[in-house]
């Protein structure tokens, strides 16, 4: 049983290499319309909302944001949800310092509101200061038709073996009209929205403050077979935290600014914080064929084990169990019955012999005569063809 599942499950006759190369090549397209009152009416396309551009094996995409525009290099109050920003007077704002998550370096000065006793301190920084709050709304909701295409290929260096997902034709409409589906596995073309489904997460629900996912594409190849038969496996995942209402670490986001300056050459800014979902294409795999190394040390193995599972059951047996009294006497008295008998040998040789029960025995012309014989006499025994094997040393 042991033999059969090494061999049949395990394929213990091949040889494996589990050192993949790879490389994944990501594509994202779609586009979407929005229109809010700090951009206007805008149009995003993939160069807008995909970082980075060059599309590898781990992508982002933009699917909500929250911008700060107009920027310039000034004085003005730090933000007041910073907590070490808080002032009552100048005293409490060091100049040259900058306040822990703040936005710039303190100038010195406190700034009240009014008839207020308490404000916060001024900094030089990027005026105006970004605000603070989580969104509400989700501004690319169309991201959920977005697609992408996932190009991946594998190398096993051992066997000098290559392969890629996707379908080797020379039709070129096949690309732009195929999607992915367990019948269609060489047209990687992916829906963002299925992809987070898959994964097991509502996209709108994900999208609005971001979050990750992971894309898994396994090869297990037997290169005894056809190369047709070594085919890709995919299998998503979310990797940041599901709970996003319970978990501090939920999400994902991260800021960036476009440059710009105005007619008086005067360097301003807009910053924009974007939420949105990373995907990580992982890939991973083994492949395996017949080599007979593995295959003479797996019979060998099994042999070895076979022999020593018999010594271990006469160990349990002879020496554990409650009955290995019972036990340890029939198997000896089997090896014993067992003995062969051999020719007689010269008279004057001394003998062991099983029926004799330990005593010492010699030769007596054709008979056998014990020399403790039991009741104080000679016990003879006579066999003119055959006698039991001698062993021990010559009587003079």
């Amino acid at each position: 049983m042991g033999a059969r599942w090494v061999f049949l499950v395990k394929k213990g006759y091949q040889d494996t290499d589990n050192s993949l190369q790879s490389s994944v090549i990501t594509k994202v397209k779609g586009v979407a319309f929005t229109n809010t009152s700090e951009l206007g009416a805008r149009l995003w396309d993939v160069a807008d909302y995909v970082i980075p551009p060059q599309g590898e094996s781990a992508f982002f995409v933009v699917t909500n944001l929250i911008v700060t525009p107009g920027q310039r290099q000034d004085t003005c109050a730090e933000n007041k949800d910073i907590p070490d920003a808080e002032c009552s007077e100048d005293s409490d704002c060091h100049a040259g310092e900058a306040a822990v998550t703040g936005n710039g370096v303190m100038t010195g000065r406190c700034l009240r509101v009014g008839t207020a006793q308490k404000g916060t301190c001024e900094i030089y920084a990027w005026c105006p200061v970004e605000a603070r709050f989580q969104p509400t709304k989700l501004l690319l909701d169309e991201a959920e038709k977005f697609t992408v295409y996932i190009k991946n290929f594998i190398r096993f260096p051992k066997f000098n073996f290559s392969k890629t997902n996707v379908q080797d034709t020379q039709n070129t409409s096949f690309l732009k009209t195929c999607h992915f589906d367990l019948s269609n596995l060489y047209c990687p073309i992916f829906q963002l929205g299925s992809i987070v489904q898959w994964a097991g997460s509502s996209f709108q629900e994900m999208a609005l403050k971001g979050g990750v996912i992971g894309i898994q594409i396994e090869w297990n190849c037997d290169l005894d077979k056809a190369a047709s038969e070594c085919n890709p496996h995919y299998s998503f995942s979310r990797l940041d935290s599901k709970n996003a209402k319970e978990s501090a670490s939920s999400g994902y986001n991260f800021r960036f600014a476009k440059y710009y300056r105005d007619a008086d050459g005067v360097e301003f800014r807009t910053l924009m914080k974007v939420y949105g979902i990373r995907f990580d294409v992982m890939v991973n795999g083994k492949a395996g064929k017949f080599s007979i190394v593995p295959t003479v040390i797996n019979i060998g193995s099994s042999m070895a084990l076979m022999g020593a599972g018999a010594f271990f059951c006469d160990l349990v047996l002879i020496y554990i169990s409650k009955k290995s009294h019972f036990y340890r006497g029939k198997k000896f008295e089997e090896e014993g019955q067992e003995l062969s008998l051999q020719r007689k040998e010269p008279e004057g040789q001394l003998l062991e012999w099983p029926e004799a029960h330990g005593r010492i025995c010699s030769l007596k012309g054709d008979s056998c005569v014990c020399l403790q014989p039991p009741e104080g006499r000679a016990s003879e025994i006579k066999d003119e063809d055959m006698l039991p094997e001698p062993v021990g040393q010559t009587v003079a």
